[in-house]
């Protein structure tokens, strides 16, 4: 004698691996087919909805009871085997076809005409409710959004804080979150070497695993880092009550470069001068090699062979030059004197600004609210209200950004924030760190300049202007000329750079600096 299949399900996988439903249908189904002498041959357990199509234990069991390889299902109630008219057709023709069909917890006579009749409209039921169900969620899943409130599982680098709640950043993975929007705004990084470097750095998943690629892809596409809402399903924006992790202006950035709009830079270096040093003669980038245990960087055009320079030459030049034009003690209390004179000014300014950022806020909500309301009243189609509302919703997020986030300095208070950079640089050059020591060139001077054994430097304001003051009162041994597109080029000469000792630098003066800079 053939035996019975049994068949039991609940609605999520939650359910199954906390509730008792699952048990419990089993039991009931087993002290059913034990009263009625109904072995059951295959259990088929299901963890899925049965509003959609598509469960594929119920499907498996469909397909054998069609292929008899079982006499019967015995299922726990009409609403576990369908919630959808198709599945409940599926069962109606195995039982047109002789398949014994049986409901533990429902006593139906489904051979006779009455009793199909009492289960299909207990099926049309089912079915009702799922729709009713799925209407009631759609409007608190709304009504939420329309709080601001995301009512799904928070995204990485934030917490949830239990139904009805804005999500919070989490103290650990959102500044590691933050710290990947900045790694990829400098292009350094493709997605998947982002993706190996979070890693390093210890960014996970809510279950402990390495983020793959496509979840690190979305991560850099959701807006929601930047306090708003966007729902994929509907294409939807809606404005977050929740804490934003980056500002606007970085998402932005970020967007361009997933877009196309931006291209990505090669990897790191191995060399801390690699293509920032450039033959006077050709202008080629000089290439790095090692050789002997030690770093070469040359040129490989035929006509400049013996532009050769050592790694170690190069640092200890830069070396010298640092400590030359670095600020003594008398010359960086006259920097910090000026600069908080100019943060006071700032400061001023600044509150003015916020109170201009605050009134366009008020007058970007006055404007949704306006075009909410013809909306509602029909003067406007849905796809120009989303355009539109989406746009506002930007604008508000830049203008909550310009209200928190601190103004940029201006362009004295930089120049002073320069010099005194200009002076850890010099500790920087010490370290040997390829990374610190790309920065510093970047920050004083342009591509350094090759010519032969030689080495150039072409320095950035307010650098040369130091160096010149400097040289102006004390006759330096070095000689300048314009050798690269007007550029200045301080070379060495005699054999040495600059004076090493700081007797025998002249004192300059910061107010002569800020008076002077360039337009």
């Amino acid at each position: 004698m053939r035996g019975y299949f049994a068949y039991i399900r609940v609605s999520t996988v939650k359910q199954g691996e906390h509730g008792s439903s699952l048990q419990e249908q089993r039991y009931a189904i087993e002290a059913y087919a034990a009263r009625h002498d109904l072995p059951i041959s295959e259990w088929f357990e299901e963890r899925e909805t049965a509003a959609k199509l598509g469960r594929t234990k119920f499907n498996e069991m469909i397909s054998r009871l069609a292929r008899r390889q079982a006499a019967g299902v015995v299922i726990h109630k009409i609403d576990r085997s369908a919630r959808n008219l198709r599945d409940w057709a599926r069962l109606g023709e195995l039982m047109d076809k002789g398949i014994d069909v049986r409901f533990a917890h429902e006593s139906l006579d489904l051979g006779s005409r009455g009793g199909r009749l009492a289960a299909d409209i207990q099926a049309v039921v089912a079915a009702d409710y799922v729709r009713n169900l799925r209407e009631e969620v759609r409007k608190g899943f709304n009504g939420r959004l329309a709080q601001g409130l995301y009512p799904l599982p928070a995204p990485v680098g934030y917490r949830d804080m239990g139904g009805g709640r804005a999500k919070v950043i989490d103290p650990l993975k959102g500044p590691l979150v933050r710290t990947a929007f900045q790694l990829y705004a400098t292009q350094r990084f493709s997605v998947d070497e982002l993706r190996e470097e979070m890693t390093k750095r210890g960014l996970r998943n809510r279950r402990g695993s390495p983020l793959v690629r496509n979840s690190v892809w979305m991560m850099l596409r959701n807006p929601f880092y930047t306090g708003l809402i966007h729902v994929g399903a509907t294409k939807r924006l809606y404005q977050g009550v929740h804490e934003p992790l980056v500002s606007k202006a970085l998402f932005d950035r970020v967007q361009a470069i997933l877009s196309g709009k931006s291209y990505i830079k090669g990897g790191k270096h191995d060399f801390a001068f690699a293509r920032l040093i450039r033959c006077a003669g050709c202008n080629r980038v000089l290439v790095g090699e090692r050789h002997k245990h030690h770093t070469y960087y040359r040129c490989h055009t035929a006509s400049c062979r013996g532009t050769s320079l050592r790694d170690q030459d190069v640092h200890a030049e830069l070396r010298v030059l640092l400590s030359y034009i670095a600020l003594d003690e008398g010359e960086l209390r006259e920097l910090r004197d000026l600069r908080e004179e100019l943060r006071a000014d700032d400061a001023k300014q600044r509150a003015d600004l916020v109170r201009e950022a605050k009134l366009a806020v008020g007058r970007c909500d006055d404007r949704l609210q306006r075009l909410t309301d013809a909306f509602l009243d029909g003067t406007i189609e849905r796809e120009l209200f989303e355009t539109r509302k989406a746009s506002l919703l930007g604008e508000r997020r830049s203008l909550q950004d310009a209200i928190t986030t601190p103004a940029a300095e201006g362009p004295t208070l930089t120049l002073l924030k320069k010099l005194e950079l200009g002076n850890m640089a010099l500790k920087n050059a010490e370290s040997g760190i390829s990374e610190k020591i790309r920065d510093t060139v970047s920050l004083i001077m342009s591509n350094l300049v090759a010519e032969g054994k030689e080495l150039g430097f072409a320095l950035h304001f307010p650098f040369d202007a130091v160096l010149k003051q400097r040289d102006l009162s004390n006759g330096g041994p070095y000689q300048a000329s314009s050798r690269i597109d007007g550029t200045l080029i301080v070379t060495r000469a005699n054999g040495a750079l600059y004076p090493a000792s700081g007797n025998e630098r002249s004192r300059i003066h910061i107010t002569d600096l800020v008076d002077g800079r360039p337009e």
